[in-house]
């Protein structure tokens, strides 16, 4: 897994436990819906930080508990 996917990941879970769609975190952080489907679409690679954290926002959490998932903790380095 990458990064770009774990983000795509913790969004649809964020998505499910909050019983939102993609177009209702969109409506609620105020992030075109289109810009949400390039990330769960994997088509985005690289969702700016200004964007998630604007997701965040939507989803009541913290930039912090964004990305603290064990998808997160076990991504490789990006640097070799």
């Amino acid at each position: 897994m990458d990064t770009q996917q774990a983000i795509a990941l913790r969004i649809r879970a964020l998505c499910r436990e909050r019983g939102l769609t993609p177009n209702g975190i969109s409506n609620l952080a105020g992030v075109p819906q289109a810009t949400v489907k390039s990330i769960l679409n994997g088509e985005s690679k690289n969702p700016g930080c200004v964007t998630i954290k604007k997701l965040c926002d939507g989803f009541g959490i913290t930039l912090g508990e964004f990305f603290s998932t064990p998808e997160f903790d076990a991504l490789e380095q990006e640097i070799q």
